[in-house]
Order: structure tokens, then C-alpha cells, then sequence
């Protein structure tokens, strides 16, 4: 007897956008599309939470005006990616966002303690493929923050994308975001 492959369906983000519309999603469900594939978020614990209000709190003051600090919103990131970052820094104001959602950052921040496998993979490989600059994982488990810079490929003609350069940091340690004014933060500030 033959076995018939398993196939997997690829979603684009037109699609992606339509099955919202038109309620396929439970309200309240969160969900990301990630090179294809719709992606179920797992809930939140308070730990969660609080750090990724400290670090939406601590990038605004890095950041200032001329930028804006979105909170777990979509990012745009090709025809087949829209994934919603726990905060991520895109040049402008709001109202630049209002007929579209911005299609890179100039940092992206993922909160991790159940997701940490998936967001130094699968988040890091789309993040590094969409041109991010600078990628943080608050990494709850050992609490540090993990910071990944110089996105590339990783061989020259490769289509695999990763972050060539990362650093490990504890909570004595600061880091100043490559596009900030100038400040920096400590790690142990992130951390709740």
C-alpha cells in the first residue's frame, strides 16, 4: 500500500489577511504568519508581560521622536511573513502606519521563556532574512538579554539568513540599541 506525502499549505499574507476578515480566527486568538505557515502564540504569564512593558518602556526613552515603539504588532516582512514582534522599533510616528503596516524595524524584541527555542530560530532566521539591524531575545529562563547584529547570509549566494554577531548579556551588563540617541540600558532593567 503507498503512503501519500504529507503537504503542508503555504499561506501568503493576502490570504493571511482575508482569513481575519472573515472571522476564521477565534476573537482573542493570536496568531503570526511566519514564511508561510500560521503560527499559534502561546498565552502570556505575568512575567511576560511585565517585560515586555519594561522593555517598550526603555526603548521609548533610547529612542525618542522620529521613531515609534510598537507594542506586539504586525511587521510586514515580505509576501509571506507577518509576525508581531513582542516590541519593535520602526522609523516615523503612528500615523505613518495607519493605510500599512511598517515592512522593517530597526529593532525587533521577542520576550522568551516557552518560545525561546522558536524565537532563536525561526524569529531570528525572518527577522535576519527581512534586514532587521539588531534583534534582542529577553531570555527569561537564564535571564539575559541575547543580542543579535549584522544580518546576512550565512555563505555568499546562500538563501539562508542569520545574525552573525551575538552577545550574551547579564543583568549587570547595558547595551545601547545600534539606532538609539546615544543611551543605553541596563539588562537587568528588562528583566522583571
Amino acid at each position: 500500500m503507498a503512503v501519500a506525502a504529507r503537504q503542508l499549505r503555504h499561506w501568503n499574507r493576502e490570504e493571511y489577511l482575508k482569513m481575519g476578515d472573515a472571522g476564521v480566527f477565534a476573537p482573542g486568538e493570536r496568531v503570526e504568519l511566519i514564511e508561510g505557515e500560521i503560527i499559534t502564540m502561546t498565552p502570556q504569564k505575568s512575567p511576560h508581560s511585565a517585560a515586555v512593558r519594561l522593555v517598550q518602556e526603555a526603548l521609548r526613552g533610547l529612542f525618542g521622536a522620529g521613531f515609534d515603539v510598537r507594542p506586539q504588532l504586525p511587521l510586514a516582512l515580505g509576501p509571506d511573513s507577518e509576525p508581531e514582534p513582542d516590541c519593535a522599533v520602526v522609523r516615523g510616528s503612528v500615523r505613518d502606519y495607519v493605510e500599512s503596516q511598517p515592512t522593517t524595524a530597526v529593532l525587533a524584541v521577542e520576550v522568551a521563556d516557552s518560545t525561546l527555542d522558536f524565537d532563536r530560530g525561526p524569529k531570528g532566521t525572518l527577522y535576519a532574512k527581512g534586514g532587521i539591524p539588531e534583534y534582542w531575545i529577553v531570555n527569561l529562563i537564564d535571564r539575559v538579554l541575547e543580542v543579535y547584529r549584522d544580518p546576512g547570509p550565512l555563505a555568499p549566494g546562500s538563501s539562508e539568513f542569520a545574525y552573525r554577531s551575538v552577545q550574551r548579556l547579564g543583568p549587570s551588563d547595558s547595551v545601547a540599541p545600534l539606532g538609539g540617541r546615544g543611551g543605553a540600558v541596563r539588562v537587568a532593567d528588562l528583566l522583571p
